[in-house]
């Protein structure tokens, strides 16, 4: 069965978890839609450029099964900025859909909109203080309830492979997981 998932971004989204992300939900079968909350080119936090699918703003109407965050800087900040995003990440939430964030955006998005409290969650080390009630978890991937937190780049591909886990099954999974290491050799 087909999930439907957001990766919204904007100017300064790391690049690296952004395209992770999107490639290994891709692999597992999900439609995934890449929309910017800016400019439908994306100039990343390293440099590298690339396309959104489309603007955020077109993307209002329609309900997915799990949105998800890049983090990076500036671009975490320009995702909070977003009215239409915080919009959509808190129907989300109301309506008990998955949404999760990796990097800075657990706490610059996330956090600062309400939705990790007063659950566990993880962010890249470098954000911990933006994040004020005592909920941090020191681990690559945090799962508490409809909400889905990592660290940041390096532990993006596991934060991937925990999405599709939760949206397909563990056996998704190790298919995907399989595919990654054959296409690796």
């Amino acid at each position: 069965m087909e999930k439907k998932v957001l990766v919204p971004v904007a100017q300064g989204t790391e690049e690296m978890e952004a395209i992770t992300i999107i490639d290994v939900l891709r692999r597992a079968g999900a439609q995934v839609v890449v929309a910017s909350v800016d400019d439908i080119t994306i100039k990343a936090s390293k440099g590298i450029e690339f396309k959104a699918d489309k603007l955020l703003k077109d993307c209002m109407d329609d309900t997915f099964d799990l949105i998800v965050l890049p983090g990076g800087i500036p671009g975490s900040m320009n995702l909070r900025d977003s009215k239409d995003l915080a919009a959509m990440l808190k129907k989300q939430a109301k309506e008990d859909r998955y949404y999760g964030a990796i990097c800075a955006a657990p706490a610059i998005v996330l956090h600062h909109h309400g939705l990790v409290t007063p659950g566990k969650v993880t962010c890249h080390p470098g954000f911990i203080e933006h994040i004020d009630n005592g909920n941090i978890v020191e681990s690559n991937v945090v799962v508490d309830s409809k909400c889905v937190t990592s660290r940041g780049a390096g532990t993006a591909c596991d934060f991937a492979l925990a999405l599709v886990e939760i949206l397909y099954s563990t056996d998704k999974k190790k298919e995907v997981m399989q595919g990654l290491a054959l296409a690796v050799d």
